[in-house]
């Protein structure tokens, strides 16, 4: 079985054979479970990775998301991983949503595409642990 520890129950759904932990909490518009409810959780919890979707990623203000609750929810289930990797597309790039989930410099591994610009691929590939580029 594969296990996925994930805020949204969508994001899991359309994987067949698998553990999904709810940690509870109030449900977003994006149908994730986030505040302190789920906080209280996730602390308890300890993931070898963290495949996590932002809103926006930015030189200085870092990954984004517009909802409060949910950056707070996310900055949780950040520090359970030992490993973190962002998977967001070039249009993301400049985005800044209004509170930061995390620092580009705390992640291991950001996952975007070849359409990322070169100024971009620069500083996320010095500040992240590495920076993967899908066709």
């Amino acid at each position: 079985t594969t296990e996925i520890y994930t805020l949204s129950l969508h994001d899991a759904l359309p994987i067949s054979d698998l553990t999904v932990v709810l940690t509870g909490g109030e449900r977003t518009p994006s149908d994730a479970l986030v505040g302190p409810v789920a906080v209280a959780a996730l602390r308890g919890l300890h993931v070898d990775w963290l495949l996590m979707g932002v809103h926006g990623m930015d030189a200085e203000a870092g990954f984004t998301t517009p909802n409060l609750v949910e950056a707070e929810t996310n900055r949780a289930l950040l520090t359970s991983a030992r490993q973190v990797a962002v998977v967001a597309d070039n249009s993301k790039w400049g985005v800044v949503g209004l509170s930061t989930i995390a620092t580009l410099d705390e992640v291991d591994v950001v996952v975007s595409d070849d359409g990322l610009e070169p100024e971009a691929r620069q500083v996320l590939g010095q500040s992240c642990g590495r920076l993967v580029l899908a066709a």
